[in-house]
């Protein structure tokens, strides 16, 4: 590559294509080199002039003939240059001889690039002025990247039709820039400013502080015209009031006629918002220094955004005076802040964990919420936080969750992180499933507290389940909340041993089952042959004497057997061990056979009628029938062994509809007797274990017993004395099963 810098160029060099870079300085020379490099392009030329060159382009002709040839031949042409008011009547001109006219703002530099050449004319900004120097160059690489640098300019360049109306109806043009010269800021806020019809701007202390330095005349307008009533809005401002010396800086803000308001969590950036431009920083301009960067624009949906930004929290601001007399008479503000993201709540929740200096107070929802967030780290948090400072203390309180559980979902994050063991500064008690909640608490040095919902406590993920939070800092809310975790904390400790003392009663209770079930067993093993052997010898002994003592031997080992059965049953029903052998028989048959079977008792007692009623010849039911067997036969037993001399015993079986269903029947069995009736001071536990009284004998394990086999096939069981008019004086026992598939027969009456 040659690099030339001369007044003259040979035609032998243009012919043999050599590269170079040359400097011409004859004004005569510029010209032919412009015409020259017209002439040479066979595809396209591309121009970047500043906001002169297009009346030079436009009334110097050889220039414009070159354009009118090149575009003939087919060469594309595409021109860049700053269209003002002067140089419009020229660019509309400019229009028709270019492919497409396209305008940036403030271009100085002046090139041309074809497929091949590039050149760069040396002018000042003199109109009608021919440069007096040009630079050309064929150099590929220096082609290349002013080709670059056109595209890119091309790109940000808007459609000269466009910029022609803005300039012609008086179009501010929508500009976004970025100011970093102090003098230049200073001269565009203020220009923005004054011509603002309203303003709103939020910004900290410093920021206060630099436009009261260096703004604080511009704002003048804006608020005379608020006070003449020409707008609604005025002057606001949103700050962040925390100590005197910004409280003394809004007071001389509020005489000024502004209007101000107090936030306590400013926005990551200053920024000030017209109706028509907004202007922001992200430097905090401490001290009252002005910020070296400023981004302004007319951006409408810019403008739009931060207006809208404004106006919440300007809603969200407290009256400013209030904050003043708070800050000067040493009143601390609390704040309650109610916060929908689930993410922005479980990250404060984390900083403030992270800020605690004594205690650490929380209540989970449930198991479930306590297992995401260790999976979440929160364990680790702890953890960290009591090793680095051993006076920090953390209790947590889970709801209805065992000591396995809890040391189970430890264990299972410990896979995962080094969560291999908790120190003694953490403890974690559980409390009644009934005081599981659907919100989760958690309260810091008695001085902050965040309650969290939870929305959805099936889900996996701490953000997917969590729901609204209420932050507050302030002391009495949380020592209120400090108040319940202490009652809960206290009632964890009954929890826990009245656990304890419930695992003991079941160890007794299961002991005491064993040894009764053994004891039965043990009992009923030697009945038999007692029983059995007793017998042989009775029938085989004549001396009447003999025979009474081994009656007597008799009876009583029939009763002990009966109590072993009893006790046998019991055990069964408790441990729900009791099992139905079901199958279809006729209750009608059973009943009847369980008279026959009382013939003996009834000898005893003289003048005792037994009554059976049936509504239909025959009821089937599908039923245990050796159990069914025990609960009449005991039932009957009781009706015989209470009723005096000369009394009557009633037996209605009979079918009813249950609960007014036609679909749904029951059979209603009822013993009736004109016996003594059930004594008061039994009949409230008539149908619990061992209830009976000293003079009537018996276990007082049969109705027990008679109620648990009736409901076991579904059915219920019930009592009530006889009423004391016509009727005669007694109990009557019933209970009920259900229905199985009988035909009907006529009312029948069988007396015995």
């Amino acid at each position: 590559m040659t690099i030339i810098s001369t007044n003259n160029t040979t035609a032998k060099d243009k012919k043999e294509n050599i590269e170079k870079t040359e400097v011409l300085n004859d004004p005569d020379k510029v010209i032919n080199t412009e015409l020259q490099f017209f002439s040479n392009s066979n595809k396209k030329i591309d121009t970047c002039m500043n906001y002169t060159r297009p009346s030079l382009t436009i009334t110097l002709e050889p220039i414009k003939k070159a354009f009118l040839d090149a575009k003939s031949r087919g060469v594309k042409l595409r021109y860049i240059t700053e269209i003002t008011p002067d140089n419009i009547p020229y660019c509309k001109d400019l229009k028709t001889i270019v492919d497409e006219l396209r305008h940036l703002d403030g271009i100085k530099g002046n090139f041309m690039i074809s497929e091949l050449e590039y050149l760069v004319p040396i002018v000042s900004f003199e109109k009608l002025k021919v440069a007096s120097q040009i630079i050309y160059s064929n150099v590929k690489e220096i082609v290349d990247q002013h080709q670059y640098m056109f595209d890119t300019l091309w790109s940000k360049a808007m459609l000269a039709d466009q910029r022609i109306r803005e300039i012609e109806e008086g179009i501010e043009p929508i500009r976004t820039r970025l100011i970093e010269n102090e003098k230049e800021i200073i001269k565009e806020i203020k220009r923005k400013n004054i011509a603002a019809d309203k303003l709103s701007i939020c910004t900290g202390i410093g920021g206060m502080k630099m436009s009261y330095n260096y703004l604080f005349d511009s704002y003048k307008n804006i608020v005379d015209k608020y006070k003449e009533g020409k707008n609604k809005e005025g002057l606001r401002w949103i700050t962040s009031i925390n100590d005197k010396e910004t409280a003394d800086l809004v007071k001389l803000f509020l005489q000024s006629g502004l209007q101000v308001r107090h936030i306590k969590n400013m926005p990551p950036l200053s920024f000030g918002v017209s109706d028509k431009e907004v202007s922001l920083t992200i430097e905090t301009m401490e001290g009252g220094i002005m910020s070296q960067r400023f981004l302004i624009s007319n951006e409408p949906l810019y403008v739009s955004h931060f207006n809208s930004l404004f106006d919440q929290l300007w809603q969200n601001g407290t009256d400013v005076i209030n904050r003043i007399r708070e800050i000067e008479e040493g009143v601390f503000q609390s704040n309650i802040e109610i916060i929908q993201n689930p993410e922005e709540s479980i990250k404060l929740a984390f900083k403030i964990i992270r800020s605690a200096k004594e205690e650490v107070l929380r209540v989970f929802s449930s198991v479930n919420a306590f297992r995401r967030q260790v999976r979440f780290g929160i364990m680790n948090l702890f953890k960290e936080m009591v090793e680095e400072n051993h006076g920090i203390k953390v209790r947590i309180l889970l709801p209805a969750a065992c000591q396995q559980q809890i040391t189970q979902i430890i264990n299972e994050e410990a896979v995962t992180s080094e969560l291999y063991y908790l120190p003694s500064q953490i403890n974690i008690r559980s409390i009644d499933k009934n005081a599981q909640t659907s919100i989760g608490i958690l309260v810091v040095d008695t001085k902050e507290s965040l309650i969290i919902e939870t929305k959805d406590d099936t889900k996996d993920n701490s953000y997917d389940a969590a729901g609204l939070s209420v932050y507050s800092d302030s002391k009495p809310i949380a020592l209120s909340y400090a108040s319940i975790f202490e009652s809960l904390w206290k009632q964890s400790e009954l929890y826990q041993k009245l656990n304890e003392t419930f695992e003991q009663l079941k160890i007794h209770d299961k002991m005491q089952k064993d040894f009764i079930n053994i004891a039965a067993h043990e009992l009923r093993t030697p009945m038999q042959p007692i029983l059995g052997l007793t017998g042989i010898v009775r029938s085989k002994t004549k001396d009447p004497e003999e025979r009474e003592l081994l009656d007597v031997v008799i009876r009583n080992a029939k009763r002990l057997q009966k109590l072993t059965e009893d006790i046998l049953d019991v055990t069964k029903i408790e441990s729900q061990l009791l099992q139905l052998n079901k199958e279809q028989f006729n209750l009608t048959e059973m009943i009847s056979n369980v008279i026959a079977d009382c013939k003996n008792q009834l000898q005893k007692e003289n003048n005792i009628k037994i009554e059976l009623v049936f509504k239909e010849k025959d009821f089937f039911v599908v039923a245990d029938k050796a159990r069914l067997y025990q609960v009449i036969m005991n039932l009957l037993s009781n009706a015989i062994k209470f009723t005096q001399k000369e009394g009557i015993i009633i037996i209605t079986v009979e079918k009813e509809e249950e609960d007014g269903d036609s679909n749904s029947q029951i059979l209603l069995v009822s013993i009736k007797d004109s016996g003594t009736g059930i004594d008061p001071e039994i009949f409230p536990r008539l149908f619990s274990r061992f209830v009976t009284k000293p003079e009537t004998g018996g276990t007082g394990l049969g109705l027990f017993i008679s109620k648990n086999i009736v409901e076991a096939h579904g059915g219920r069981m019930w009592a009530q004395n006889n009423k004391d008019d016509n009727e005669r004086k007694g109990a009557t026992f019933t209970f009920t099963l259900p229905v199985s598939t009988q035909q009907q027969q006529p009312q029948t009456s069988l007396p015995v």
